[in-house]
């Protein structure tokens, strides 16, 4: 038998009234979380290239300082990192609300069960370094490449004030990012689009062009590498290797924001003038 993921969708939206539903309630999700994002990012890229000033000289930075005081400015990150992370904790919500589905027998469901008894740390993580390392040097290539072609901005990954607690914070904020995007863009989407009866490939088209959406504020480049990201992501979580597990997608996102933000922030400014970041 194959893998769930391989099966032909079943839509338990069966009527045109649950279907109506399902489809509210995919709407509202994302307009909490990554659709907002999307729509935000839209706009933005429209001023950015309709404004004076070229795109590739125009800078877009993350991970910003909100304050000069230090524990103040640590209070606002952690708060920002834990709002960022009430959309994943809905979408989770969500998808145990149906009969005889449980909050545990959820995670199991789109494999984010890491604490759980028969999970499997070792093969997620294994997978989760592979896929940051298939993702990694392409996403490099697509950010200097746009670089070059003046179609993406200059990313500063990380501007925050330097502090004992910069450095946390960053890969918390790295952990979040990867949580949020992961169990929306692709665990819970993929759930909520097989309701409606959706192929495997409308699937992995729409999310990977979800995931670009929102990255369109950086410019064309990244919006690019992250489509293909997320085609990568998609295809790899409804495959046989795969099996709906989020958790090697989670890992990796992680992996790749932590060396992007941390490594932002301890690399030297001449270093970062030679790489032109």
């Amino acid at each position: 038998m194959p893998p769930p993921a391989l099966r032909s969708p079943v839509a338990p939206a069966t009527t045109p009234a649950a279907r109506h539903r399902t489809a509210a309630e995919i709407w509202i999700v994302l307009g909490l979380s990554l659709g907002q994002s999307g729509v935000y990012a839209l706009v933005n890229i429209v001023a950015r290239l309709t404004a004076e000033t070229p795109l590739a000289e125009q800078t877009a930075t993350l991970n910003a300082s909100q304050s000069d005081r230090s524990l103040l400015d640590l209070t606002y990150q952690l708060l920002g990192i834990f709002f960022a992370l009430v959309p994943v904790a809905l979408a989770l919500y969500l998808l145990s609300g149906r009969a005889s589905a449980t909050w545990t027998g959820t995670r199991r469901r789109i494999g984010l069960d890491w604490g759980l008894d028969g999970a499997r740390p070792g093969r997620d993580v294994a997978w989760g370094f592979g896929l940051a390392a298939a993702i990694g040097i392409p996403g490099l290539a697509f950010y200097v490449v746009g670089r070059l072609l003046g179609i993406t901005v200059e990313v500063q990954a990380s501007a925050l004030n330097s502090a004992w607690w910069t450095v946390p914070v960053l890969i918390l904020a790295a952990a979040q990012n990867a949580l949020l995007e992961e169990v929306v863009a692709v665990a819970y989407l993929y759930e909520r689009t097989r309701d409606l009866g959706w192929s495997r490939l409308q699937f992995v088209v729409w999310s990977s062009l979800l995931r670009g959406s929102y990255h369109l504020y950086q410019g064309i480049g990244p919006f690019l590498g992250n489509v293909v990201m997320g085609l990568v992501f998609s295809w790899f979580y409804t495959s046989r290797w795969g099996r709906n597990r989020v958790l090697p997608l989670v890992v990796a996102h992680t992996l790749l924001d932590v060396v992007a933000f941390v490594g932002y922030a301890l690399l030297p400014d001449a270093w970062k003038g030679a790489l032109g970041l």
